[in-house]
């Protein structure tokens, strides 16, 4: 059986920075009261990730500066079905330069036996260590960085979809390695 974790950030991701326009999907940006703030987001994406959740042999985790906000507010705001995913989150007092999501993703990495990953943040395209490393895994890791502006787009969501379905050590899908 497959074991692969998926690990989705929030803002830039699955609620877009000021989106403007029709969604990538062509409907309309739902709103929603997520606590604090309003937040945007594409009501198929959220359906989408849903189903991704429901795949046999598919962890999915929480790797947001939202934290344990994400699944106490987001979730029941916009109808994503994850308050129950694990959080992880920065280390209090962890200074240095490298980014603490990919310190959080590497230790998590080592305690879930996991066999391959796909790690969806808009900030993947600028983080250099996290792309070196990625480079290392290999045909175990999708890095999905997608437009800020607009969150995960039907394509991106379909080749995550394809990798989580696939062999872990099969062929590549098309464009793993290069978001």
């Amino acid at each position: 059986m497959r074991n692969v974790t998926l690990y989705l950030d929030v803002d830039g991701v699955v609620c877009p920075f000021g989106p403007t326009g029709l969604t990538p999907w062509g409907s309309a940006w739902q709103l929603a009261n997520a606590g604090l703030l309003e937040v945007a987001y594409a009501q198929e994406l959220v359906d989408g990730l849903n189903g991704l959740a429901l795949l046999p042999g598919v962890r999915c985790v929480w790797l947001t500066s939202w934290e344990e906000m994400a699944p106490r507010y987001l979730c029941p705001a916009i109808g994503l079905n994850a308050g129950h995913w694990p959080c992880l989150v920065a280390e209090s007092g962890a200074g240095g330069t490298d980014w603490w999501k990919l310190r959080a993703i590497q230790a998590d990495l080592d305690r879930s036996g996991t066999d391959a990953l796909v790690w969806i943040d808009d900030q993947l395209s600028f983080e250099q260590d996290a792309q070196a490393w990625a480079r290392i895994l290999g045909r175990r890791i999708m890095m999905v960085s997608p437009d800020p502006r607009r969150g995960i787009s039907p394509d991106e969501l379909a080749a995550v979809e394809s990798f989580l379905e696939g062999p872990v050590f099969g062929p590549a899908p098309a464009g793993a390695y290069d978001r």
